[in-house]
């Protein structure tokens, strides 16, 4: 089981700002991205498994949260730097590169949320 943890302010602010994909949206996208063209998974198995993480904390409060939700939430800000210039202003680029991105809730197309 996993344990609560108190996640810092300034994580839950970035991760906030970087996945700029409200959870309906990332839902969504999560279900179309795992379509296939015979079938459809179902809801709660669509996406990646950090897409899905990343649903499931946008779904909480911060205390909350657990250690492995403040896990997730500093792989996907790292990734999304990683990724992208810190001012994370709207950019396009690569279908590929936006729809990998779009599958941890951040859209580049978008301004930071």
């Amino acid at each position: 089981m996993a344990t609560q943890s108190h996640v810092d302010e300034a994580l839950w602010d970035e991760f906030h700002r970087v996945v700029n994909m409200s959870s309906k949206e990332l839902g969504e996208w999560l279900r179309v991205r795992s379509a296939g063209t015979d079938s459809e998974e179902l809801p709660d198995q669509s996406g990646t498994k950090t897409g899905r993480q990343v649903l499931e904390i946008l779904g909480k409060r911060r205390g909350d949260l657990t250690e492995d939700d403040e896990r997730v939430m500093r792989k996907v800000v790292d990734r999304v730097h990683a990724q992208r210039r810190d001012d994370l202003e709207p950019t396009a680029g690569q279908e590929n590169w936006r729809h990998r991105l779009m599958s941890i809730g951040h859209d580049p197309l978008k301004g930071a949320g």
